[in-house]
Order: structure tokens, then sequence, then C-alpha cells
């Protein structure tokens, strides 16, 4: 057996974000640099333009002369910079956080709107801060240059990266051992992303049935125990185990000869979470369960200090915004539909404890008067005009800051459901009531990633990304989800 082929260049999702930030990162310090010299050359231009009204005979070199001795750029200019705008590139980084995903970042059109977006939202907080400023603490040529540059540099920094990402000598190169359902649905999933994350070659299978077919157009090659002339031939990189059931001695062998030479082994599970940032609910067994919610799921008490205290300070802001906006928002209900101006409902939180929910009330009155409990829908007849901006805009949300407050939910979390749905949907979603393992969220990895649900399967990728996040949640990721939530916001795209 000779040496399996081993592009070293060939990363991982986690190297490629990290590959994101830093380039981002340096091409917004250029862009600040790039910005402090074109804001010299401006105040060059001005302080001579000024000489010469001053001094008409003057010749236009003598100007220049004067001018870049009272500016010189080491010193005196220098000092005119104020310090925040060091801090530019760390608020070009906060801009540019929905990007950071590597099937977002190589995608052409997903690339363009956020790099679209970015200046436009940084226009936007720095046209409000230098309302309420004092004059020249904020200098507008600098910071229109930064906007320009860190919108231009980053452009050519994501074409290179997208260059580089669609590179088959660059991309990884996948084979799955087994075709059966849980192969399938990758399959599935892959044939869904373009550009793809990595080529995926084909399947492995010891079921006689499966040899010499397809599906989707990757065939199965070969049975296990051509496993390592497979990866050969074919210069595999990565080896996902998709396969259902008891793994055979030999399989496994096979399995751990071709880890031994390099080929990185990947459980189906690990490869759809990285697919899909979600956990797969129906290709789950009890062991993997119980290691991953049971075994995995605690968090540091330094993560639950923080998190309370950022669900405190935001849950403070949100009072404050709520205290602001009633008067407006409560006559725009009352002239639409008449009161209630709030409503309120049973919800269940951490460990299933039932508490009550407060929000600002977004349909007509006695919509379920039946009293058949219905979850929304994307349209729903019930929603009044005034509720359906409240819910693009999130601001029916606003009353829950209350419950943040007291610790009966979390700035970040999944959705807090109503007892009915929750019952019913445990009978028909594998490991739904896991999703009661931490507080419910005012946000969520779910509610940015998924819009409205209307059937089961929908409810199904819903609880994925709940799972998803209990298993993987940080403060990094809870602040991400806050960001993102902000943005969706100020898009009015909420629901």
């Amino acid at each position: 057996m000779t040496d399996i082929y081993q592009p070293s260049l060939r990363l991982r999702p986690s190297e490629q974000r990290w590959m994101l930030l830093l380039g981002d990162l340096i091409t917004s310090v250029a862009a600040v640099f790039g910005a402090i010299y074109t804001w010299y050359r401006y105040s060059l231009f001005i302080y001579i333009q000024e000489l010469l009204l001053k001094q008409p005979e003057m010749a236009p070199a003598r100007a220049l002369e004067r001018a870049i001795r009272a500016l010189n750029l080491d010193g005196v200019f220098l000092e005119k910079v104020p310090v925040w705008f060091y801090v530019l590139p760390l608020i070009w980084l906060l801009l540019m956080v929905e990007s950071y995903e590597p099937h977002t970042a190589a995608s052409w059109k997903k690339t363009l709107w956020a790099i679209a977006v970015a200046p436009i939202v940084g226009l936007l907080g720095y046209s409000l801060l230098f309302t309420f400023s004092q004059e020249q603490s904020l200098p507008r040529i600098g910071v229109g240059a930064f906007l320009i540059l860190a919108s231009l540099l980053t452009l050519i920094w994501r074409a290179i990266y997208i260059r580089l990402y669609t590179s088959s000598g660059l991309m990884r190169r996948v084979l799955i051992a087994g075709a059966g359902k849980a192969g399938h649905s990758l399959a599935d999933i892959y044939t869904k992303f373009n550009p793809p994350p990595f080529l995926l070659v084909g399947f492995v299978d010891d079921d006689p049935r499966k040899q010499g077919k397809s599906y989707h157009g990757f065939a199965v090659l070969g049975t296990s125990n051509k496993l390592l002339n497979i990866v050969e031939d074919h210069h595999i990189s990565d080896l996902v185990v998709a396969i259902n059931g008891e793994i055979k001695g030999e399989t496994f062998q096979a399995i751990l000869d071709a880890q031994e030479h390099g080929v990185e082994v990947i459980r189906m599970p690990i490869m759809y979470e990285e697919l899909t940032q979600r956990v797969p609910v129906e290709h789950l067994e009890s062991d993997w369960v119980i290691r991953s919610f049971v075994d995995q799921v605690r968090v540091s008490g330094v993560y639950e200090l923080f998190k309370r205290l950022m669900d405190i300070i935001g849950g403070l802001l949100g009072v404050g915004i709520l205290a602001v906006t009633f008067p407006f928002t409560a006559i725009a209900i009352v002239l639409e539909s008449g009161f209630p101006i709030f409503y309120s409902q049973e919800r269940l939180g951490k460990g299933g404890r039932v508490f009550r929910i407060y929000k600002y009330r977004s349909m007509f009155q006695d919509a379920e008067a039946d009293g058949e409990v219905k979850a929304a829908t994307e349209n729903d007849p019930r929603i009044t005009r005034v509720g359906n901006f409240l819910r693009r805009s999130r601001m029916d949300e606003m009353p829950q800051f209350l419950s943040v407050l007291t610790g009966e939910m979390s700035l970040v979390g999944p959705r807090a459901e109503r007892p009915q749905l929750v019952a019913s949907f445990q009978k028909k979603i594998p490991f739904y009531r896991a999703r009661l393992l931490v507080k419910p969220g005012l946000t969520g990895w779910a509610q940015i990633n998924y819009g409205y649900v209307v059937s089961v399967t929908e409810t199904v990728i819903k609880i994925e990304y709940d799972l998803y996040y209990i298993k993987h949640r940080t403060l990094a990721m809870d602040f991400n989800i806050v960001l993102r939530t902000i943005g969706t916001v100020l898009r009015r795209t909420g629901r």
C-alpha cells in the first residue's frame, strides 16, 4: 500500500472561518491606515486652498511645502486621529458577522450582499452618532474613506477566498461509508449547496445489492475490503461513517486502517452538523444522545455567570426601549383593533417549568375562539396590519424583556412554546423535549435560521437548530445570534 495522497492545504471549516476572520482583519486594518492617509491628503488640500485664498500671490509649490510642514503625517496630523478610529477594524468584523460561515462566504451572491450591507449599516450608525456628537469629534472624511476602502479591499480578499475555496485542488475529497438512509441524507444536503462545500466522490457499502448503483449521481464504488484502494485511487481526504446499526469487524478495521494512513474519519452526525448547523434528530442513536446532551451539554460556571450578566444588561436596555416606544405602539394597536394592548400565555421554561409571557397583541381578538391551540403561520389571517409590522420588526417581543430580567427567559435560547404544543410535538419528534434543557430565549439559533413552521417536518428542522445551539452554545455564539437578530430587526425580516 503506497502513501495516500494528502494535500496539506485542505482546510477544515473551523480553519476556514479563522482564515476569513484573519483576512477581513488585515484588510480592515489596511483600510484604517489608507483612510488616515486619505484624510491627511484631504487636509493638505484644504490647508493649501486656505493659504492661497489668504495669499494669492504665493506659488502653489510653496503652499504645498508650508502645508506639509504644518501637517506632517508622522507628528501633528496623527495627533488629530482619535483613539476610537483604530477600533474601526473590530467594528467592521462585527458588521460582517453573518458572512463567516464557509458556505456563505463561498457564494458570490451572499458575499456581495454582506459587503453591500456592512457599509450601509456602518454609515447609518455613524450618522446617528454624528448627530449627537461634538463638532470635529467624528471626522466624516476619515470614516467615509474607511468604509469605501474596507469594502473594496474586503471584496478583493473575498474574491481570492472564493477562488481558493472552489479550487478542486484545495477542496476536501469525501467518501461516505454507508449508502443507506443516513448516507443518502448527506447526499441530499450536499446537492443543495452551490458552490459545493467539498467534492463528494461516492459511497462504499458491503451490501451486494447496492454495488454499482448510484444516488444523485454518486456511485457505490465498492465494499469495505477495498476501502484503502478506493481511498488511494480517488485521493480521498475525509471518510464519513454513515452506517446504521452495528459495524462489522472487518469494516471497522478498514476504517481504522484508512485513519492510520492519514484520512480523517468523521461520524455522520458531525458532518451533518458541519453542513447544516443542525443536529440530525432522525439519525441519532441513544448512546450518542446521552454523550451529547447529558455528558457534554454542561457548561462552565463562568459561561453561566457572563450569560446572566449579558441578560441583565440586555434586559435593562430592552425595558428602556419598551418604556420609550410604548405610547406610540399602544396607540397604534388601539386605533386599529381596540383593547387589550398586551396578551399573555403560559409557556414552558427550563426543566418544563410553566411561566407566563407578555407580548404586544398582534392578532385580532379571539384569534383562538374555538379553543384550539394553533401555531402562527406566515401570512396568518389572524394577524392585524399593526401586528404584522410589530412581528417583522420584532417589537411584539419587547415586553418579554421583563421575563429576561426576572430570569425566566434569556436573551438567547430556544423559542418558548406553549405546553399543549410541546405535549403534541414530543409524541411525534424524537428528542423534542431536550430543548427544555436550557432557558427559552427572546431570540435563538432556530429563530435566525428558520422562519414559520406549518408542518411536523418543518418543526423537525427547527428542533435540529435548537439542539445544535444547546450542544455548542458559547458566549461568542450568543453574541453572534444577538448581532444577527439586530440585523434582522433593521431589515424588518423578523417573524
